[in-house]
């Protein structure tokens, strides 16, 4: 498994008008190909009467399945260009479609590719690049005596609390970045002199937004 890797956090839509020509991006995340088909569908079903619908989609750990359509437009000023910049930002599990209504007045090759990206990058803008990033949560098993000092250890060190069980002891639940875990385990066992009862219960990715971990209300 990847230790962390780019996505998008959700759905995003932008609009962009070109010299009379109405272009709409519409991105979001996926989990298999058959979302990214079923994304493309709907947008073409919305947009039936469009110019043109150009579909975009990465997907896979290694970014083994990439697919693109020019959808009508010059080949190679649309849906490749969106597929290059997705591999150049290293953007994986994304599905992205460019909705096109001709205003009248050609764009020429250079563009079309400069307004294909443009509304592209603007529609993931709105849809948050974010990273997953795979962490363990650790089960701390402390007595009530240490809990003052392993808490304040634990935040300042810029580790997160996912959630605290008391019983006839205290269970902190704490999310921890899998190159970091032996080192947090090593400065709780040093405070508690080795007192502590510590496991990884759980290994998943979590999102990053700039570095900082999300939570459910995060934007």
């Amino acid at each position: 498994m990847l230790k962390r890797y780019k996505t998008v956090f959700g759905y995003g839509e932008a609009e962009h008008v070109i010299e009379k020509s109405r272009f709409i991006g519409y991105v979001k995340p996926i989990g298999s190909e058959e979302e990214a088909i079923e994304f493309i569908e709907m947008i073409k079903t919305r947009h039936k009467n469009a110019t043109h619908n150009v579909p975009v989609y990465i997907f896979g750990e290694n970014s083994e399945i990439q697919r693109y359509s020019d959808d009508g437009e010059p080949a190679g000023t649309a849906g490749v260009p969106i597929l290059d910049m997705l591999k150049k930002e290293d953007i994986k599990n994304t599905v992205i479609v460019v909705t096109r209504y001709f205003g009248g007045i050609k764009l020429g090759t250079g563009g079309l590719v400069r307004a294909y990206t443009s509304t592209a990058k603007l529609a993931l803008n709105e849809a948050k690049v974010i990273e997953k990033v795979l962490y363990h949560t650790i089960k701390i098993r402390i007595d009530y005596s240490w809990l003052g000092k392993v808490q304040n250890e634990i935040l300042n060190r810029g580790y997160v609390i996912k959630d605290t069980v008391f019983d006839d002891a205290v269970n902190l639940y704490v999310y921890v970045k899998m190159d970091e875990r032996d080192e947090m385990i090593k400065q709780v066992l040093n405070l508690t002199s080795a007192r502590a009862e510590i496991g990884v219960v759980d290994t998943l990715y979590l999102n990053e937004y700039d570095g900082v971990l999300m939570g459910e209300s995060f934007f």
